[in-house]
């Protein structure tokens, strides 16, 4: 079903001599989410239920569900960070909210809103909920929320080891 070009695949050994396959396309995750291509789409999320941004807005549009179990979630709450909330309503594809940032306030002032040890956290529960999933991403982390998408490859590798797993580079 994959129509989008697809650019390189990474497939890496890990310290426990687990194979990791990160597919790399080009094109835009919701499409190819509504083509088939992924049982679970993620993107990463503040605690304060804003989805004003980046590709928040258009999956609050496109799956309001998933804005309703953040708005369901704590707002401001700094203990979310790490944390994830999902859709629970069998959609295809699940939606997941990973709190991997705060706020959104940050690049205002040219500073990092992402909290790398959040995302890890937050990606490590979605593939014990998510396990064997084909999972669908965007860049994550590395648009508006400022964080360096070398550091994100990495954390995404360890901690979705064994998993299928791919990047959507926005194409639109």
């Amino acid at each position: 079903m994959m129509k989008e070009k697809i650019e390189f695949i990474i497939i890496s050994q890990t310290k426990k001599n687990i194979k990791i396959m990160i597919r790399y396309v080009d094109g835009n995750l919701l499409t190819l989410a509504d083509n088939g291509d992924f049982d679970v789409i993620a993107h990463c999320a503040n605690c304060y239920h804003s989805m004003g941004a980046g590709i928040a807005p258009q999956i609050k549009m496109k799956y309001p569900e998933a804005y309703a179990v953040d708005c369901a979630t704590p707002k401001g709450d700094i203990n979310k960070l790490g944390t994830l909330s999902h859709t629970v309503i069998q959609t295809t594809p699940y939606v997941v909210n990973l709190y991997g940032q705060f706020d959104y306030t940050g690049r205002r002032s040219g500073k990092m809103d992402l909290d790398y040890d959040a995302l890890r956290s937050s990606l490590k529960l979605m593939k014990e909920k998510f396990t064997g999933k084909r999972i669908g991403l965007p860049m994550i982390g590395a648009g508006l929320a400022g964080g360096d998408w070398s550091i994100i490859e990495k954390i995404i590798e360890e901690e979705m080891r064994g998993e299928y797993v791919t990047i959507v580079k926005y194409v639109p």
